[in-house]
């Protein structure tokens, strides 16, 4: 009988002292938790209490090698296909008093002098049925005649479905006008999504009509940063923009493109990962 009640101590107090150690353990994961997040929101703490708008945050990157001609206008940069004829992709930053410029509208298209070798050109686009449809839009660049001139250039330009062009593709360009007013500037990046291997071709200078459009935008920063993706297809349609709205992670798994890597890496995995109110 004393046999027996002293294995069921022991057993009793192995428990006990099993149940210590899962406690302590369980605890020691959720301290180990409450660090990590912890520690990023003092690293998020510390960039916005020192930083400026990071130079070039709205140049997106490739995640693998995908090189195209970088060209630097003053409104804007471009990545030029030289095969497609057509960005890869047009980043540009928007503040407040830019958006309020007054410089009218060139509307004149033409070439891009500083293309290297095969090049767009406006006559490509006639009786195409698509529109000469902007990336970085003319009225983004109403604070310089320069800049207005050079969005007109063709490495600037997609063939376009019409009703896209001057329907939702308009409202959100407009979106990002009232933002730049709202939070001071927006980090834009745009440009053509080929799911087809053999894309359509237009004009002489065989330009490929792309299958979808990508837009990648960061306002707030650096205390109320909020990042949008979006994935038009190059369709007529009229939607609501939150039709087209996507995480800007998953515009970069479409794209194979990294947006605002200069970002702090706990800040930029925060903000592409959340699908932010419009």
């Amino acid at each position: 009988m004393a046999m027996n009640k002293m294995v069921a101590l022991l057993v009793l107090g192995l428990a006990a002292v099993c149940g210590w150690v899962s406690y302590n353990g369980n605890e020691s994961k959720a301290e180990a938790a409450d660090e990590t997040t912890d520690a990023a929101e003092t690293a998020e703490a510390k960039w916005q209490a020192t930083q400026t708008l990071p130079k070039g945050l709205e140049i997106p990157r490739y995640t693998s090698s995908r090189g195209g001609q970088l060209i630097a206008h003053l409104g804007y940069t471009v990545s030029y296909d030289a095969d497609y004829k057509t960005p890869q992709w047009v980043a540009w930053e928007l503040t407040a008093d830019e958006a309020q410029g007054e410089v009218p509208r060139y509307n004149k298209f033409q070439p891009d002098p500083e293309v290297r070798g095969a090049k767009a050109y406006p006559t490509d686009y006639t009786n195409s049925g698509y529109d000469r449809g902007h990336m970085a839009p003319a009225a983004d660049m109403k604070w310089s005649k320069q800049a207005m001139m050079e969005s007109f250039y063709m490495t600037n330009v997609c063939p376009q479905n019409r009703n896209l062009n001057r329907g939702d593709w308009k409202d959100l360009e407009e979106l990002e006008r009232t933002w730049a007013l709202k939070y001071g500037a927006v980090s834009i990046a745009a440009g053509p999504i080929y799911t087809s291997k053999s894309p359509i071709r237009i004009g002489g200078n065989k330009v490929a009509v792309p299958d979808a459009f990508f837009k990648g935008l960061l306002v707030g920063y650096p205390k109320h940063t909020k990042a949008y993706g979006f994935v038009f297809k190059n369709v007529a349609g009229s939607h609501p923009l939150t039709y087209y709205q996507l995480t800007v992670d998953e515009v970069e798994r479409q794209t194979g493109m990294d947006f605002f890597s200069k970002l702090p890496d706990a800040v930029e995995r925060r903000v592409e990962a959340e699908l932010p109110a419009l």
